[in-house]
C-alpha cells in the first residue's frame, strides 16, 4: 500500500500513471516561479508549487496535473494557475484521452489574491472547454490540506470526483469560517467535526463525489481508469438539463437540510439507521452502509 495522503504531489502522479510514462512540462529545473513571491520576500519554489505533466493510465493518455499541499498550502498563485490553465488548453490541442486534477489546495493565495482569482476563474473556463472538446476531466482529493476555495469550485466542474475519507471539500475552509462567524459558527479545531462536515464519507453520502475509495494510489489509479472509461462513454458535456437538474438538487438540499446544525442530523434525514456510528466504520463497512441506503433510497 501507497498512502496517498503521505505522497507529495510528485509522488503522487508518478504512480498514478503507468510506470515511467510521466513527462513533465515546467519541471522545477527549469525555475518558473512566482514573482509575487519574490517581491515580498515570501518563499518560493521552482514548480510554483504544481506539477504538471503528461503520461499514461492503464494505456490511455492523458494529461496530469498534482498541487504541492507542502507549499503555501497548495494555494493557487498566478503561475500557479497559467501552469494548470496551459496544461487543459494543451490536453485540447493534443487530443487527450482524459484529463486528471490531483487537488490538494486550501484555495488563493492572499500574497497575490487577485492574481490567483482570476487564475481560478481561468481554470475554471478551460476545464468546462475540456469537456466541451469530449475529453473527460476527474479530480482525485485526499490530501491533507484538502480542496477548498475557488478550486473546490474547479472539482465540482469536473466530471467526477473520486476522494478518500481523509480527504475534505468545501468553499470555505473551518478556519475561514470561524475567522468570519466565530467558533459558535465553525470550530476548526474540533477535527470530528470538520471531517463530518467536509470530509469524503459526508461528500459521498450527499451525492457531492461519485466514488469514496482508500487511502492508496493504486486504488485512486483504479479508480481514476474506470471513471474515465465510463464518463467517455456517457460522455463529457454539461447540457442544460443537467445543469437545472444539479440547481434543483441544490434547493432540494436547503429545503430539507437548512436548519440542521451538525451533518449527522443530515445522515439521519437522508434516512440513514444509527448515523453515529458512520465516523467509525472502515472503508468497506462504510462502502456497504452507503450502497445499502442508496438501494432502498
Amino acid at each position: 500500500m501507497s498512502s496517498y495522503l503521505e505522497a507529495s504531489a510528485r509522488e503522487r502522479v508518478q504512480q498514478l500513471l503507468d510506470a515511467g510514462s510521466f513527462e513533465e512540462f515546467l519541471p522545477p529545473a527549469m525555475r518558473v516561479i512566482s514573482p509575487h513571491l519574490e517581491q515580498l520576500g515570501a518563499p518560493v519554489s521552482f514548480d510554483d508549487g504544481v506539477v504538471i505533466g503528461r503520461g499514461r493510465l492503464q494505456g490511455k493518455a492523458v494529461f496530469a496535473a498534482a498541487q504541492e499541499g507542502g507549499f503555501m498550502g497548495g494555494a493557487v498563485g498566478e503561475v500557479h494557475g497559467a501552469k494548470l490553465v496551459g496544461l487543459l488548453k494543451r490536453a485540447i490541442q493534443e487530443h487527450a484521452e482524459a484529463v486528471v486534477l490531483l487537488l490538494e489546495t486550501g484555495g488563493v493565495r492572499l500574497h497575490e489574491a487577485n492574481a490567483g482569482l482570476i487564475a481560478v476563474s481561468e481554470v475554471m473556463r478551460a476545464v468546462l472547454d475540456v469537456r466541451a472538446a469530449g475529453i473527460p476531466v476527474i479530480v482525485l482529493i485526499g490530501g491533507a490540506n484538502g480542496c477548498f476555495g475557488g478550486m473546490g469550485i474547479v472539482a465540482r466542474c469536473a466530471n467526477a470526483i473520486i476522494m478518500s475519507e481523509e480527504g475534505r471539500l468545501a468553499l470555505s475552509g473551518p478556519e475561514v469560517i470561524e475567522t468570519a462567524n466565530g467558533v459558535e459558527e465553525f470550530d476548526s479545531r474540533d477535527r470530528a467535526l470538520v471531517w463530518r462536515t467536509t470530509g469524503g464519507k459526508h461528500r459521498y453520502l450527499l451525492g457531492d463525489c461519485q466514488r469514496i475509495v482508500d487511502d492508496d494510489i493504486t486504488v485512486f489509479r483504479q479508480a481514476a481508469a474506470e471513471e474515465i472509461e465510463f464518463t467517455a462513454a456517457a460522455g463529457t458535456g454539461l447540457s442544460l438539463s443537467e445543469l437545472e437538474a444539479e440547481h434543483e438538487l441544490l434547493d432540494r438540499r436547503l429545503h430539507d437540510f437548512g436548519t440542521a446544525a451538525d451533518s449527522m442530523e443530515i445522515w439521519s434525514g437522508l434516512g440513514i439507521v444509527e448515523p453515529q456510528k458512520l465516523p467509525i466504520l472502515d472503508g468497506d463497512a462504510f462502502r456497504k452502509a452507503a450502497e445499502h441506503h442508496r438501494a432502498g433510497a
